[in-house]
């Protein structure tokens, strides 16, 4: 059990960060983490195991949380299709006839599974543990977990086709697969590794600075015309992952800047809760209390795992050289 233990960590984490710091859910409904937590942690910990077991890391990760995203929303829920879905008209804006969908919220949502939902999480059960780069589970526990994953996404597209019964067309089903598999394919194409830049790596305080203010400007975007918030929101997303792309193949890159690129997205979402309104709230008072309780909660982790992080690197546990393939 101890040798799973980081993968059962990220299996509740997931849908922790994704749906309750996020603000979509209250304290009065954290039992909906047990639905939640095979969809959404189940493929955390399958991304993470699979990119880990072949010797790759955040190169190839990355395009398996984007994959992730790809198939949640085109395939399970098809919010990038639906114009009706939960009556949000989230394809009100920056609608694409000819695609079926609305650019602005495909962006959005794509982005939020992709650093929220699968790369915050690792990232930060990872650098709690002392086997970040190594496998967590044998292959009886990664099939246990991918099943698991198997069975969220099909309880997703079930309760999603029960609210509403729309079906995407055959077109844009396979469009997406094919997307997901094309995204699967380069992420294991990727090099293995490659050679150091010249320079080192910034303070951690720099990145977590970078993350945070990456963050705000995600959030501003959104709210922006749709001309101007496509731009800047690209323009936000290049900026950030080229500046995380060249810090960490720099000497000096190590566990305290990895914690504070993570820290970024979770601070990002614990601010972000109290500007969102739960699915379903029931009492007023559980809104800002839930809002109060998981940032909160949010914080202590960070706090946590600040002085873990701290602590091995100060004490020499992990070398500061740089790893390319983190």
């Amino acid at each position: 059990m101890r040798r799973s233990a980081p993968a059962v960590a990220l299996f509740f984490l997931s849908p922790l960060v994704a749906e309750f710091l996020l603000g979509d859910f209250t304290v009065a409904q954290l039992p909906f983490l047990v639905l939640l937590a095979p969809a959404y942690g189940g493929a955390a910990v399958v991304i993470r195991e699979v990119t880990r077991r072949t010797g790759r890391g955040w190169p190839s990760m990355v395009p398996l949380a984007l994959a992730y995203g790809v198939l949640e929303e085109g395939v399970e829920t098809q919010s990038l299709f639906n114009k009706d879905y939960l009556n949000a008209h989230l394809l009100d804006h920056g609608y694409v006839p000819a695609l079926g969908i609305a650019i602005p919220w495909t962006l959005f949502v794509l982005t939020l599974h992709t650093v929220w939902s699968m790369s915050v999480p690792i990232e930060l059960v990872e650098e709690w543990t002392d086997r970040r780069t190594t496998p967590w589970l044998r292959t009886p526990g990664l099939i246990v977990f991918a099943v698991l994953a198997l069975i969220g996404a099909v309880g997703t597209f079930a309760i999603s086709y029960a609210s509403g019964h729309f079906m995407a067309s055959p077109g844009q089903l396979i469009a997406v697969v094919a997307v997901a598999a094309a995204l699967a394919v380069a992420a294991f194409r990727l090099p293995r590794s490659r050679p150091p830049l010249p320079g080192a790596a910034p303070r951690p305080w720099a990145v977590l600075a970078l993350t945070l203010a990456g963050g705000a400007l995600f959030e501003i975007a959104s709210q922006l015309p749709v001309a101007i918030g496509v731009t800047v929101f690209a323009i936000d997303v290049a900026a950030v992952s080229a500046a995380l792309l060249v810090w960490s193949r720099r000497a000096g890159w190590s566990g305290p800047h990895r914690f504070a690129a993570a820290a970024g997205g979770l601070l990002t979402y614990a601010w972000h809760s109290f500007l969102s309104r739960p699915v379903s709230s029931g009492p007023a008072v559980l809104v800002p209390l839930s809002h109060v309780l998981f940032a909160a909660l949010a914080l202590l982790l960070l706090a946590l795992e600040y002085r873990r992080t701290t602590s091995r690197a100060n004490a020499g546990a992990e070398s500061t050289a740089w790893m390319p393939t983190t």
